[in-house]
């Protein structure tokens, strides 16, 4: 990020809500609108200090009496992966991986189905269709790819479509704005896994210092494979700190 003369926007506070994460609690959101020529530089700035994207818009959690939601982002340069994350590197070596312009299709859509519902059938996103898709692919101010990854090419056609990861492409790094994935192959387990692994090395060529995971919450299930890929850093009480 080079200029910093950008004016804040104004912010906004969602009403409360259900929590999805913590049974029991309510949620509430603070977010702001992305938009103009600075909206790259913005976006970079408030994902420093926990916000993250969503179309056209900026949020972060603002709830009274909770801070469990703590923004996380891996160390690229640093990274080491284990012997587990090894073999799953070779294991899905053959994946061919492309980069793609923030335009969605009938594919990814289809895969996103499949994904949604064998992973999360209940919650939000379970209820999108088509449009509501492209509309979270191609509703970006910023510069933003879709990675594609597919089971390698037969005689010049492409193979089959097996993960995405909507990525948000930073000074300091790459974000992970939301992936999925073949959920029931026998054959690519661990897909959601070796994504990040493939970000965090494609970071580190790059000479990037981060890749953002977003939101992780201590004890939740869910999230809890954030805590795998080391050294990483979490945001706290507006410092980043080792996890």
């Amino acid at each position: 990020m080079t200029d910093q003369s950008f004016r804040f926007p104004r912010f906004f506070v969602t009403a409360p809500a259900p929590c999805p994460y913590v049974p029991g609690r309510t949620e509430r959101k603070v977010f702001a609108e992305l938009k103009g020529t600075d909206a790259g530089d913005l976006n970079e700035a408030l994902g420093r200090i926990g916000f993250r994207r969503s179309q056209n818009v900026v949020y972060r959690p603002s709830c009274d009496f909770c801070q469990a939601c703590i923004s996380v982002r891996v160390v690229a340069p640093r990274f080491k992966p284990s012997t587990t994350q090894r073999k799953l590197l070779k294991r899905h070596a053959d994946l061919e991986v492309h980069a793609c312009e923030p335009w969605s299709t009938e594919e990814q859509w289809a895969l996103l189905r499949r994904y949604l519902a064998a992973r999360h059938p209940v919650g939000g996103m379970a209820a999108m269709d088509g449009h509501d898709y492209a509309d979270m692919v191609e509703q970006s101010p910023v510069d933003t790819v879709v990675v594609e990854y597919r089971e390698p090419s037969v005689d010049g056609r492409p193979g089959r479509l097996v993960g995405c990861c909507l990525t948000d492409k930073q000074s300091d790094g790459l974000s992970m704005i939301y992936s999925f994935y073949e959920p029931e192959s026998a054959t690519r387990r661990g897909l959601g896994s070796f994504i990040i692994l493939d970000h965090i090395t494609r970071a580190a060529r790059a000479g990037l210092p981060y890749v953002y995971l977003g939101y992780w919450i201590e004890g939740c299930d869910r999230m809890a494979y954030k805590r795998h890929f080391q050294p990483a850093e979490a945001l706290i009480a507006g410092v980043w700190k080792a996890m």
